[in-house]
């Protein structure tokens, strides 16, 4: 079992400095607790989830760093080799660890399977990202409609961005 609170000690220290990361991964660790534990995944598949939702931008420093980007593919690319030496730190065996660095290698290719932690991990970012970013009713009906599976994800997106705002009379 990984610690994840351990995890996201050595990845607050990480990016220590950098508050606008941090606060993203932990919101996007937060919803990817909801979002398991509301789904029902076992115990080992939401702790591989969890570790994976707080690692899941961590290349994005190497990626500045090598390729002056900190875009999707560039994070893909470099998050798993700075995640493997913090997993096993944690207490990640190798099965564990290999399927925390495919999340992160995947994290931002919508089509790259159809596992449950896989799906909840691309809903909880983008829920994030939503609100991050600022994106449309019609941005986040789309994403709904072709990029969520989950009945949370779904209903989650629903009652935050595609409903109206709750007015007091």
């Amino acid at each position: 079992m990984i610690d994840i609170e351990k995890l996201t000690a050595l990845a607050i220290a990480y990016d220590a400095g950098d508050a606008k990361r941090i606060q993203h991964f932990i919101k996007v660790y937060a919803y990817s607790r909801l979002l398991g534990r509301r789904e029902g995944l076992d115990e080992h598949t939401q702790n591989v989830l969890e570790a994976a939702a707080v690692l899941h931008d961590i290349g994005i420093h190497e990626a500045e760093r090598k390729h002056g980007s900190s875009g999707g593919h560039w994070q893909e690319m470099e998050g798993p080799a700075v995640a493997a030496p913090m997993l096993q730190q944690c207490g990640a065996d190798e099965r564990e660890s290999e399927r925390v660095q495919w999340l992160i290698a995947h994290h931002h290719t919508y089509t790259a399977g159809e596992e449950k932690d896989f799906r909840i991990l691309l809903e909880a970012d983008f829920l994030v990202n939503a609100y991050e970013d600022g994106m449309t009713a019609e941005q986040c009906k789309t994403a709904k409609d072709r990029v969520f599976r989950t009945q949370t994800g779904k209903q989650y997106l629903e009652e935050m961005f595609l409903k109206p705002a709750y007015q007091v009379k």
